[in-house]
């Protein structure tokens, strides 16, 4: 039995030698490219660029059109006693067709338009300040879900490090089970210890192989979803890096959370500028030329016309005032939700700091008890060679040893899971 947990010791260190070692910083940073809302941000801003180039154009450059509009009335005349045909009639007394006064014979347009909008530099200027603070937006969602990645990759980084822990602690408990049934095996020899002593050491060695093997399966499917939260198509399996979290500084500026409220009070005050831009002076500058001729078309109908546009809106229902009274009503539900954030967020990282302090005294008392356990099992070890310990004893000592360390592992990983959360609203 021991050579079996020697050979399995020596496999595992080997393949942990030859397997690819991955890092936190590794998954985070596939995560952070594999991102459709971080994508779909980065998409975002490129839109809101050429939004803005196309308002431009809307507000700068003429607009040029090419028309054409061409009408036939035929009739069929019936004057001095014949019927013929006409597709444009100059003057007929008894015919068949449309009345000529109403057609004229026919229409004959083709030309070419240009409008040109003047002094439009205040509006475009408020889409500007638009786009500006849209884009600001975008940046800030990127920020936040960078950092709503990292909560999160690391919450399944820490997941896939107690499985790995666990798996190793399982792994020393039982080399160190194997090495007492090896050494009853020769008390048995010796009489010293019943064969029904050794079955029981051989069983709860079993016991432990169970485990170790559960164990190995809880870190291949945690690290599973750690590559699907990252978007990682890969089913190797690898070793990670063990990674102890610290409390990031307190924050000297504003929080990222709260820059978000901010940019919404700022996007909605450049909508109500853009919408009050409406009630200013529109004026432009149009011009057309080409035919318009009634009859058959001649070159001398070819002309022109140039002219000035000028609207204001004077008058609409009060529709500005309601909607600076809905903009207002906006800004304070903003307002109302900032503070109700603040208060929140500064509950839950004295909770946070509160249980991680309760954890680390918790933690020094499983400590002491790992460290007693380890004592008494020299002890035991030192009975066991001359048959003065019985094997539910040694059997109940490994079981309180696997509890304990399991204990303490748990303990760690919900410290470094608080951590991560305090951390994660710390920002």
């Amino acid at each position: 039995m021991k050579l079996l947990f020697l050979y399995l010791s020596i496999l595992l260190y080997s393949i942990a030698l030859n397997a690819q070692i991955r890092d936190l910083d590794y998954y985070l940073e596939q995560a952070k490219i594999n991102s459709p809302l971080i994508n779909k941000s980065l998409n975002d801003n490129d839109i809101v660029s050429l939004d803005l180039k196309q308002v431009k154009s809307v507000l700068y450059k003429p607009e040029i059109n090419m028309e054409g509009y061409v009408l036939f009335a035929p009739i069929v005349s019936h004057d001095n006693g014949s019927n013929q045909f006409e597709w444009v009639s100059k003057g007929a007394n008894d015919y068949t067709g449309y009345d000529l006064a109403s057609t004229d014979g026919g229409q004959y347009q083709a030309g070419i338009s240009i409008r040109q909008p003047l002094f439009n530099a205040s509006v475009f200027q408020a889409y500007s300040n638009k786009a500006s603070i849209s884009q600001e937006i975008n940046n800030n969602t990127i920020d936040l879900t960078e950092h709503e990645l990292e909560q999160l990759v690391s919450y399944q980084y820490i997941l896939c490090l107690k499985a790995k822990i666990q798996t190793q602690n399982i792994l020393l408990l039982l080399n160190q089970i194997d090495e007492q049934s090896v050494v009853m095996q020769k008390l048995v020899e010796n009489a010293l210890y019943k064969q029904t002593d050794l079955m029981l050491l051989q069983i709860e060695l079993r016991n432990y192989e169970a485990y170790y093997l559960n164990s190995q399966a809880e870190y291949k499917s945690n690290l599973y979803d750690l590559n699907l939260i990252c978007g990682i198509n890969d089913t190797t399996m690898v070793d990670i890096k063990e990674n102890y979290f610290e409390f990031n500084p307190s924050i000297a500026t504003r929080s990222k959370f709260l820059t978000a409220y901010k940019l919404d009070s700022l996007s909605l005050l450049a909508d109500q500028f853009i919408f009050q831009q409406k009630y200013k002076p529109q004026l432009s500058w149009f011009t057309s030329a080409g035919l318009n001729a009634i009859y058959l078309p001649k070159l001398d109908r070819l002309g022109f016309n140039t002219g000035i546009t000028f609207s204001w809106t004077i008058y609409d229902g009060r529709q500005r005032n309601i909607e600076q009274q809905k903009t207002t009503v906006n800004l304070n539900t903003l307002e109302f939700e900032k503070q109700k954030f603040i208060t929140e967020t500064d509950i839950q990282k004295q909770k946070m700091i509160n249980q991680i302090q309760s954890i680390e005294e918790r933690k020094i008392v499983a400590t002491e008890q790992i460290n007693q356990y380890e004592l008494l099992l020299n002890a035991y070890q030192e009975k066991l060679q001359v048959g003065e310990i019985s094997v539910m004893d040694l059997k109940i000592l490994f079981r309180d040893m696997s509890v304990k360390k399991q204990e303490l592992l748990l303990l760690e990983m919900e410290r470094q899971t608080l951590i991560n959360s305090y951390n994660y609203w710390n920002y």
